[in-house]
């Protein structure tokens, strides 16, 4: 209700509430994280969800004070002009399903499904298309979906509890792993990481499940099947993960509701209107999925190495993968088949490798489990980053060039980052460089003086905010 109060002041900025999120939850992370009582109630989780519902819901409404010509097409659609209801607010706020996991939508999606206009069918439909309701209900027959998600989410979890007595974290960390080859050690690593997503798969599956029988889940009708979609609020694909063959595909299938927020409520948010996302949009998504996640040392660990697996899996898309398609790069090669399997095994192995500390939490004991596997991703990912900053890469570069010389090449797209991931680290910090240069100059051509702190300046700024001598 805080968040209410402050939006009603039109001089409050958006950024001042989200510091006032954020903060409040950076504080129960860090209890939770020094407290470390696995018998005490963790309202983290849940918290983690409110951030994503209610840092939406600013953006809406400061969106609604706008001009329309000013909105993009998104913003338009989910501007709010004038403040709900308290009822209204708390309902959307706490609307039970997803409370706890998620998923997090919009607040237009709820006023939509409270009024039932979500569940309009467009014109000229044919009748034999249209959702069967019961009786006078409006909201489309939803217990036969609704049963499915649930029983394959409490399929997971059956499996979650089984396989995480076979593997888990003590496993990883004690005697007995070392016991075992290489090869063997690696297998157990990737094990890990399938039993602990097992989990997530099945929660996220019995909270869409519980959105979908409430009506929320309604997307409309399937232009492919004709039929009800109620993938509306689909927070993850584990198939596409499973099966994943580079860090985009990975990525983008885990926690989808997560990577839609960071996308339209931060990195875009962040751009300047007439500008193309950059080194600012980047960092300010990447420091506000870490905090947002809390503060243990390994969850930074596996961002800041996968930061640098999404520049490598960008260079091998690229340069290599074009390779085994056709010079026009429409259609695969007889050799294609063999690019997909290396990249499967080595996609799988590498994130494995990866979510570990992200699952084992402590600096000691990420540190610990990869060494005990040699440190294969780190060396993995410095070795292809060094290629890809050797002449090697100029000579695949000028070979593509021999290969597809005259042929139109589809154009690459921009791409967004995948849970608050730069798709490009090296990109980025150029693209810092350039941004600190414009504004640099800009503020020299207004006259202003800039002026760099040297050494013994830091050093006494911060033995001041320390209050004593380092």
């Amino acid at each position: 209700m805080i968040t209410s109060f402050l939006l009603s002041y039109p001089l409050a900025g958006v950024l001042k509430r989200f510091v006032f999120l954020m903060g409040h939850m950076s504080v129960n992370h860090i209890t939770r994280q020094f407290i470390n009582r696995p018998d005490q109630v963790d309202i983290t989780g849940a918290q983690m969800v409110l951030i994503m519902k209610l840092t939406a819901f600013c953006w809406n409404v400061q969106d609604g004070r706008l001009p329309q010509k000013d909105l993009a097409d998104f913003q338009r659609e989910r501007a709010l002009p004038q403040m709900p209801t308290v009822l209204d607010y708390a309902g959307y706020v706490l609307f039970f399903p997803g409370l706890f996991a998620g998923p997090s939508f919009d607040f237009v999606d709820y006023r939509r499904w409270l009024e039932t206009s979500m569940f309009d069918v467009p014109a000229g439909t044919d009748p034999s298309e249209i959702p069967k309701t019961r009786g006078k209900r409006r909201i489309p027959r939803s217990g036969t979906p609704a049963t499915i998600k649930a029983v394959i989410g409490l399929v997971w979890i059956l499996l979650f509890l089984k396989f995480s007595g076979w593997y888990n974290t003590a496993l990883v960390t004690g005697d007995q792993y070392m016991k075992y080859g290489f090869l063997r050690r690696t297998w157990l690593l990737q094990m890990l990481s399938i039993s602990t997503r097992m989990k997530y798969y099945g929660v996220w599956y019995l909270t869409e499940g519980s959105c979908i029988l409430s009506g929320m889940g309604y997307k409309g009708i399937n232009p492919q099947t004709r039929k009800a979609d109620w993938s509306r609020l689909q927070n993850v694909n584990p198939w596409g993960i499973e099966t994943a063959q580079n860090s985009r595909g990975y990525l983008e299938n885990w926690n989808m509701n997560t990577n839609n927020w960071l996308r339209n409520y931060m990195y875009l948010r962040v751009t300047p209107k007439g500008k193309k996302p950059g080194f600012r949009a980047s960092l300010a998504t990447f420091v506000t999925s870490a905090f947002w996640h809390g503060f243990y040392p390994g969850y930074y660990l596996t961002f800041i190495l996968a930061a640098f697996i999404q520049t490598i899996a960008k260079n091998i898309r690229r340069h290599v993968r074009p390779f085994f398609l056709t010079a026009d790069g429409l259609r695969p090669t007889q050799y294609k088949i063999y690019y997909d399997i290396v990249c499967f095994f080595v996609t799988q192995a590498t994130f494995a490798f990866t979510m570990a500390p992200f699952m084992l939490l402590t600096l000691r004991a990420s540190l610990l489990v990869w060494t005990r596997v040699y440190m294969y991703g780190v060396l993995g990912v410095a070795s292809t980053m060094a290629f890809f900053a050797s002449p090697a890469k100029q000579w695949l570069i000028q070979r593509l060039k021999q290969r597809n010389q005259n042929v139109l090449q589809p154009r690459e797209k921009h791409e967004q980052p995948m849970m608050g991931l730069p798709s490009d680290p090296g990109a980025e910090i150029d693209e810092a460089g350039r941004e600190i240069r414009e504004e640099v100059e800009a503020r020299r051509r207004r006259g202003q003086s800039i002026t760099m702190p040297t050494g013994t300046d830091m050093k006494a700024a911060v033995e001041d905010k320390l209050g004593k001598k380092l």
